[in-house]
């Protein structure tokens, strides 16, 4: 059983897909304490939630026509058999799966799924987040071109370590890159300036669409 906190319909936020429909299912609990964490409700131990099969859960994904799905939280790879989930979802050649993570969980084993594996949106948490001691530098190893690897930066500094990061890597040859503000907290003008001076050739800003599509702190968006 799942814990799902949230199950709805909207657009895709944020990565490759932002702006398409997509069927969210966002499950309860993180292992992490970001500094910026807006989703932070979702994470108390006494939240409401729903228990789910994964047979509920596909069900309701074929019931609303929708073939985007992305699944978040919290932290949706800590969820007790996800591994079953993805497996079942993935006989489903129509659905396009995609997993939030945040980047302090090994991708390894998800990452060996032959059929139809799930894309990963992976985090890499900046300073400014007090959790970058908890990321797993090894998940570069396991992300390709079906792959996001998103920096989430809020300072100067963070601009600073995720040039690094890429570069060290060589990223832009292996996944998608993407620089995401933290909201209300650094300048895009900032992010583009930087970009331009350091000629970061295919990596991508984005904003969080559905923040300034509705309120910052709406749910089910």
């Amino acid at each position: 059983m799942f814990k799902v906190v949230e199950k709805f319909i909207s657009i895709n936020g944020e990565g490759r897909l932002s702006g398409q429909l997509a069927v969210f299912i966002r499950f309860a609990g993180c292992n992490l304490d970001c500094s910026f964490c807006d989703t932070r409700w979702a994470n108390e131990k006494d939240v409401d939630y729903e228990l789910m099969t994964k047979e509920d859960i596909y069900k309701y994904i074929k019931f609303t026509k929708v073939k985007n799905i992305t699944l978040t939280g919290g932290e949706p790879l800590l969820q007790e058999r996800i591994m079953e989930l993805l497996e079942y979802l993935s006989k489903d050649e129509y659905l396009l799966v995609e997993i939030e993570t945040n980047g302090s969980i090994d991708l390894k084993k998800f990452s060996r799924i032959e059929k139809n594996r799930p894309k990963f949106t992976m985090d890499y948490k900046l300073m400014s987040s007090n959790m970058e001691d908890k990321m797993v530098i090894d998940n570069f190893k396991y992300l390709n071109k079906n792959d996001t690897v998103k920096f989430v930066v809020g300072t100067i500094d963070d601009l600073n370590k995720a040039k690094y990061l890429i570069d060290k890597y060589e990223l832009t040859n292996k996944t998608n890159v993407y620089l995401s503000p933290v909201f209300g907290e650094i300048d895009m003008n900032e992010i583009v300036e930087f970009m331009k001076n350091n000629k970061m050739n295919e990596v991508t800003l984005q904003i969080q669409l559905h923040k300034v599509i509705w309120h910052p702190d709406k749910k089910g968006v």
